[in-house]
Formats: C-alpha cells, sequence, structure tokens
C-alpha cells in the first residue's frame, strides 16, 4: 500500500507563516495556528510543504487503507485560507449560517479573511470537529 505523500516534517511552522508574504494572511494564520493550538492542546506541525496541523488520529477506511492524519489544520493559500475541518461540514449548518463569507469542500472551509467571518463562530467549527474526530464520529 503507498505511503500517503503528505506526512509531518521537522520544518517550523512559525518560520513558514513568518515567511508569508501578505501581511493580513500572515496575521490571520498566526491568529488561526494561535486558536488551533488552543482548542486542541496539541503544537502546530508542518504536514508536507504548506500544510499546518495539530494533533493526530489513526484512520482506517472500510477498504482497509489506513493511516495517520492530523485533527485540525490550515494552509495560507494564495486565493484562500483553506481551513481542515475533518469531521466534515455536514452536520454544521447552523454554526455555517452564522459564520459569514466562505466556500466549502468536502471537510475544508476557504476564507479569504479573517474579517469576512465570525473568529467565534470559526472556533466553535474547530472545537466541534475536534471533539467528533476524537469521538471518531466522522461523516462526510
Amino acid at each position: 500500500m503507498a505511503e500517503p505523500k503528505t506526512k509531518p516534517t521537522e520544518v517550523s511552522p512559525h518560520d513558514f507563516v513568518a515567511a508569508i508574504e501578505d501581511e493580513q494572511q500572515r496575521k490571520d494564520s498566526a491568529w488561526i495556528m494561535e486558536m488551533m493550538e488552543a482548542v486542541t492542546g496539541a503544537p502546530p506541525v508542518m504536514w508536507g510543504p504548506s500544510i499546518i496541523g495539530f494533533g493526530a488520529y489513526h484512520y482506517v477506511y472500510k477498504s482497509g487503507r489506513e493511516g495517520d492524519w492530523m485533527l485540525t489544520g490550515f494552509s495560507p493559500r494564495k486565493s484562500a485560507i483553506s481551513l481542515y475541518l475533518m469531521s466534515g461540514l455536514t452536520r454544521e449548518q447552523e454554526l455555517l449560517g452564522k459564520l459569514g463569507k466562505y466556500k466549502t469542500g468536502k471537510s475544508c472551509l476557504y476564507v479569504k479573511r479573517l474579517r469576512d467571518i465570525d473568529q467565534e463562530v470559526l472556533r466553535q467549527l474547530v472545537v466541534s470537529s475536534v471533539e467528533k474526530v476524537r469521538q471518531n464520529d466522522i461523516h462526510y
């Protein structure tokens, strides 16, 4: 079975964030990193070249494929900040309705700037997702 390409590295997440060229995205990323560390109780770790993850859990798919992945994380990308909420977003409609301006993927939120969203609602989404992953209650 193939090894996952994205896995923890020794690169400093703090150095990675400090090197973000866009000043507002750098500030937003620093806030997200601090918030996710507080929620998970786990330090930030670079997963691959551009994802900052927090904590880890072991997954096993019905197919038998298994591995380890972050509890939550984010990646500051040019077009938006990708926030990884590993429990999925389908059960979070009430919170998403209060969040503000965003786009979604299967278990990703995409936000341009933190000023476009309610940061307390974002924190609640991260708390909810982390609790569900820790309880192995993941639904996409």
